[in-house]
């Protein structure tokens, strides 16, 4: 019974990242890689994804701290973090990726202010959701198999 309760929490929180419309279907493809080799591949990559897009959310700041914005230097981070979130489905962040490339294009330096303001609060967001997802994801693993509780594979 508790199984089903963690299977169905687990499911119903993932539907949710879907039906918001933070993730899209590269997600999935993602959950489809992962096997009983390698049951935390989809949080490893995950973790790679938010260790490596901190570092260009931190040369993005330092760039629109500038007097004069290089507008080609922040379309190249935001081209950058566009490919890594889309390496994971991050749909909202991309989106937003998106509009700063557009701003960035027109030399609308605070059009790139406000998009990455909005950028900053869904990878944020998608990041807490992302913990919950894999804690509920982990408590069914942490059971041993002898266990009522058996680990699963989403």
């Amino acid at each position: 019974m508790e199984r089903n309760h963690f299977h169905r929490q687990l499911a119903l929180t993932r539907q949710s990242l879907f039906d918001q419309g933070f993730l899209d279907e590269q997600f999935i493809q993602l959950e489809e890689l992962q096997d009983d080799a390698n049951p935390n591949f989809v949080e490893e990559v995950v973790t790679l994804y938010y260790r490596d897009s901190a570092r260009l959310i931190h040369n993005i700041e330092q760039e629109l701290e500038k007097s004069n914005l290089d507008f080609n230097k922040l379309d190249s981070y935001m081209h950058q973090f566009k490919g890594s979130s889309s390496s994971i489905g991050a749909k909202k962040v991309k989106a937003e990726c998106s509009l700063f490339r557009e701003y960035c294009r027109t030399g609308n330096g605070e059009g790139c202010m406000r998009s990455f303001q909005q950028l900053k609060k869904e990878y944020s967001t998608l990041k807490k959701k992302l913990e919950a997802y894999f804690q509920v994801e982990q408590v069914g693993q942490v059971h041993p198999p002898h266990s009522k509780l058996k680990s699963f594979v989403v």
